[in-house]
Formats: C-alpha cells, sequence, structure tokens
C-alpha cells in the first residue's frame, strides 16, 4: 500500500508500477493457458496428419506394387463371355474364362469340386478363383483357408485333375505354384481381386448357387 508519507507524484508512480506488474502477471497467466493449449492442439494436428500421411504412403505402397507385374502369371485375352447351358470344354483347368452358366457360383470356401461354369462366370464379376489339387497336404489347405478366410469376392476349392498344387485364376490371369505358402498368391488376390480386367467388376458374388 503506499505510505501515506509519499508524495502524490511517488503515490502515482507505485500505482503504475503494481499495475504494470499486475498486467505481467495477467499475461503469463494467458501465455499459460493459451500456449499449453495450442500445444496440445498442434501435438493433435501432428499426430492426425502422421497418420493420414501414414496411411496415404501405405496405399502407394498397395498401388506401386500392384502395378508391378508378378513373376509366373499367365495372360489370356479375348475370352468369349456367352451364357451356355450345359458343358463348356475349357484350354485350362482350371478355366480362366470364356463361356459360362448364366448363374454364378456363390464366392466363399468350399471343400468339394464347385461347377466350373457357374465359377467362370464369378470370375467375370472380378472374383478371385484359388484352387488346389485334391491331394494336397491338410496343412496347406488350411493355410489357404485362412487365407480366404472372409474375403469377398473370393472362391476357394479343390479342382479335380488340376495339374499344378495350388492356382490362382482371375478372369484372363492365372498363377500356378508349388506350395500354400508361396508369396506370390496374396499378391495376386490384391491385384486381380475386383481386378479392371474382369468385364463385371463389382457384380454381385452372392445370390447364385453354392458349389
Amino acid at each position: 500500500m503506499p505510505s501515506p508519507r509519499m508524495s502524490a507524484e511517488e503515490r502515482k508512480a507505485l500505482v503504475k508500477a503494481m499495475r504494470t506488474k499486475h498486467r505481467a502477471a495477467d499475461r503469463r497467466k494467458a501465455w499459460l493457458i493459451y500456449g499449453t493449449g495450442g500445444a496440445v492442439i498442434t501435438s493433435i494436428i501432428a499426430a492426425t496428419a502422421f497418420v493420414v500421411v501414414g496411411e496415404v504412403q501405405k496405399q502407394e505402397t498397395v498401388k506401386a506394387e500392384a502395378a508391378r507385374p508378378i513373376d509366373g502369371v499367365q495372360e489370356f485375352a479375348d475370352q468369349s463371355r456367352n451364357h451356355v447351358s450345359g458343358s463348356v470344354s475349357y484350354p485350362r483347368n482350371p478355366p480362366t474364362g470364356g463361356d459360362h452358366a448364366p448363374v454364378w457360383t456363390n464366392c466363399g470356401i468350399y471343400t468339394a469340386p464347385v461347377e466350373p461354369t457357374r465359377a467362370v462366370h464369378s470370375l467375370e464379376h472380378g472374383a478371385v478363383w484359388l484352387s488346389y489339387r485334391p491331394d494336397l497336404p491338410q496343412d496347406q489347405v488350411a493355410e489357404l483357408t485362412s487365407l480366404a478366410g472372409s474375403q469377398d469376392y473370393l472362391l476357394l476349392s479343390p479342382v479335380t485333375e488340376q495339374t499344378s498344387p495350388v492356382t490362382a485364376t482371375a478372369w484372363g490371369k492365372q498363377l500356378s505354384v508349388d506350395s500354400s505358402s508361396d508369396e506370390r498368391i496374396a499378391t495376386f488376390i490384391k491385384k486381380y481381386r475386383q481386378g479392371p480386367d474382369a468385364p463385371e467388376p463389382g457384380a454381385v458374388c452372392t445370390g447364385g448357387v453354392d458349389g
């Protein structure tokens, strides 16, 4: 408090000094409040940006992998796609396309061979047909089943008289490998499931026939 013995000028100077001190304290308090809040907001923005950038980089990596050719994939162009009744003599087993049944095979996991003409219709809709020779060891069948999981537009089944142990087929594309652990299988699925080469990508792979 100002002393009674102080002059008017001294009292004014003391009051001014006290006000200056209070204003400085208020500024420090405001800086602590808003500065801390700003730091928190900046941290949230930085963390969000990190996640977004990471996701974008992941998507770009997936696109880059999909753009690269897969070693061993055979391509078959100019395949017919008429709806026919009865059996069809396909040049490959499993077939990679061609004339097919009017109704498709529902995508999913099968432990018995499916009707090829219906499976080809599934390929037309953008499905990948993952097939294996009936004598494939059960641990490898289990690995393929785990890989197929609950993925949509994917058909898994044994194929009678299939030459290779495991084959991945899309419309006009086919990869034959010796083991279920071949990393190219997963890459093939990523690249060709609902791929642009399918005549009708996005058409349903449910509501057809089981098997």
